[in-house]
């Protein structure tokens, strides 16, 4: 494999250095070869590229002539090849309601916690009548 010359570094468009930080940031990892640094560049630099032109054709990206996050959150949801990227690529929902869903499940959490209330306490009472009796 050839060693990374000046030249070398225009075939990938992300920037090496940043690359080398992420990967020195792995506890694993102690020193980078320069080929395994241009080749993880550019695999990702080819995985984005997928990924992106994956998005537009299956997303709305050819009506509106362009990509858009719902269309990279659409394909991380709804394609099992980048469902991996559904936690980093969430659907993005208003503030307003996700308040609504939070009051929601605290709602039904409260009306789940008083149901097993009252159930304890027909138990208790049915325990009760029995002891009196007998």
């Amino acid at each position: 494999a050839a060693r990374l010359s000046g030249g070398e570094n225009r075939l990938v468009s992300l920037p090496l250095s940043r690359i080398r930080v992420i990967m020195k940031s792995s506890p694993e990892v102690s020193s980078i070869n320069q080929d395994a640094l241009f080749l993880t560049a550019k695999a990702t630099e080819l995985f984005v590229q997928y990924l992106a032109t994956y998005s537009y054709k299956h997303g709305r990206g050819k009506e509106k002539n362009a990509l858009t996050y719902s269309d990279l959150s659409h394909t991380a949801e709804e394609c099992e090849t980048f469902q991996f990227l559904a936690d980093i690529l969430p659907k993005k929902i208003l503030a307003s309601k996700y308040l609504k869903m939070l009051e929601k499940e605290k709602r039904d959490g409260e009306v789940g916690e008083d149901d097993e209330e009252d159930e304890e306490e027909e138990e208790e009472d049915e325990t009760v009548d029995e002891d009196v009796g007998s």
